[in-house]
């Protein structure tokens, strides 16, 4: 044990490493990294261990608690009963309730679910019930006891709420998309055949291959029982600014997206929006990013199932080694299109889209709607 006056400069010391501190006038012994307002130097005590506080008559701080782990491996434990007090309830509850219940501060309780997760408490729980409305529409479940199982209050907050996680009415996804409309058209660029479709709210797929047919089926795979529609002469000016945006991907996209997608996968995509012309970032640094440096492979799955390519620029992510590594649409358009990013950004961004062949729709979409499905 040491006085205060020998104790200067201890309270400065990393977690783990510094000495325990006692404070007189109240009884009370802390970390020396502990966030409480720090008292006066007289009336400080400083101790080599929290056994050493406890034996000289000091108790443990209720904030900090000297007498526990290390505060990285309490708060892991903070945020996993966190995590299963908002599974356990029908509702998600309030913060201010979740952090009394776990006896911290709910500010506390936001920084460190936030720096674990990657998201907010609330946002956390808002998943989670998206995630409980889409199993039970998935399983046929009614839409009105949808409502009430997910503990949703009212009808009005259940639509507001889950239009934007699935992207459409809850009754169109239980029906698998079966009277949503999608306008699709297929072109060619110079990277090979390109399939466009948009819904109401934006494109909501951008799809690269080698084989017209085989996007047509890529389509109808993601959108099992969506109306696919042929595109038709007004369409073409969306299917122009696609194959331009591609013949010259670093000018964006200026038109409106229907981006699906889990919460996760929707933090990423924006992040990888984030990442300029000519950059490249890995899915180690994306999962920093979005606050979760341990979601590196979840990451990777995200850009695996991006169906805007291009638009979401999945192809500026590399290996940690700055090689490239997997990419849905193939190595070689990844190849292309960064080469042409990089030429821009050295061209100081004067390139133009080249002169793309006119995106007509496909034979198989004049007739004004696809084909039947035969599988």
């Amino acid at each position: 044990m040491t006085d205060a006056a020998s104790g200067q400069g201890a309270d400065q010391r990393p977690d783990g490493q510094g000495r325990w501190r006692g404070v007189v006038t109240t009884g009370i012994y802390c970390r020396s990294t502990c966030i409480s307002r720090p008292p006066r130097p007289e009336n400080l005590r400083h101790f080599d261990s929290a056994a050493d506080a406890e034996a000289a008559g000091f108790r443990p701080c209720r904030r900090c608690r000297p007498n526990e782990a290390t505060f990285a491996a309490r708060n892991a434990r903070i945020v996993a009963e966190a995590c299963r007090l908002i599974e356990a309830l029908d509702s998600p509850p309030p913060v201010g309730a979740l952090a009394h219940a776990l006896g911290v501060s709910e500010g506390h309780l936001h920084r460190i679910f936030r720096a674990q997760t990657g998201m907010t408490p609330r946002a956390y729980a808002q998943e989670k019930r998206a995630a409980a409305v889409r199993s039970h529409l998935a399983r046929g479940r009614p839409v009105t006891e949808t409502i009430y199982d997910t503990g949703f209050n009212s009808s009005g907050r259940f639509y507001a709420i889950t239009h934007r996680s699935l992207g459409m009415t809850p009754s169109r996804y239980k029906a698998g998309g079966k009277k949503e409309s999608l306008r699709f058209a297929l072109g060619q660029t110079s990277l090979g055949a390109i399939l466009v479709a948009s819904s109401q709210k934006g494109v909501a797929a951008i799809l690269l291959g080698d084989d017209p047919d085989a996007l047509l089926r890529d389509l109808q795979d993601r959108f099992p029982r969506a109306r696919l529609i042929g595109g038709d002469r007004d369409y073409e000016d969306v299917i122009a600014r696609v194959v331009g945006m591609v013949e010259a991907p670093a000018i964006g996209l200026a038109l409106p997206l229907d981006v699906r997608g889990t919460a996760f996968q929707r933090r990423v995509w924006r992040a990888l929006q984030a990442v300029a012309p000519g950059d490249t970032v890995s899915y180690a640094d994306i999962a920093r990013q979005i606050g979760h440096p341990r979601a590196a492979k979840a990451v990777a799955s995200a850009c695996a199932n991006n169906a805007l390519a291009v638009a979401i620029p999945c192809h500026r992510v590399m290996k940690t080694d700055g090689t490239a590594f997997g990419y849905t649409w193939g190595l070689e358009r990844k190849g292309a299109l960064l080469r042409r990013e990089a030429d821009a950004v050295r061209g100081g961004g004067r390139d133009q889209p080249r002169e793309a062949k006119a995106a007509e729709p496909a034979a198989a979409d004049r007739g004004g709607s696809a084909p039947p499905r035969t599988d």
